[in-house]
């Protein structure tokens, strides 16, 4: 079955750090280009940082120096690594493929900020 799955949210005050993981299926996972993307609540979904096969990366701005993103390429697991974490960071958060057309969306994960 192709899949993402991911893990690893909860509440956090301000300034404090999480570690996201996404498990995906091989098919889907190997060689191609991975995203993070999270939904805040009322608007919409949108890519924060994506990592291609190899392990270039690039940001969104709002997240860029505090977020990272890394993939295991021998367990087909994806990474988000986010650190001064702000209230406005509160979303659930979803991995696919970058662009997200290979695969359905999970269910993702809460990430709840507190001021």
């Amino acid at each position: 079955q192709v899949r993402v799955m991911e893990s690893g949210g909860g509440l956090v005050q301000a300034g404090g750090s999480l570690r996201l993981s996404c498990e995906a299926s091989r098919t889907i996972f190997s060689g191609s280009t991975m995203g993070w993307y999270r939904q805040p609540p009322g608007e919409q979904r949108e890519l924060i940082a994506r990592i291609i096969w190899r392990g270039d990366t690039s940001y969104a701005e709002s997240v860029k120096g505090r977020f990272t993103i890394s993939r295991d390429n021998a367990k087909n697991i994806l990474y988000l690594d986010m650190t001064s974490l702000k209230p406005e960071d509160t979303a659930v958060y979803y991995c696919n493929t970058n662009p997200p057309n290979r695969v359905a969306w999970g269910q993702g994960t809460q990430v709840t900020v507190s001021a």
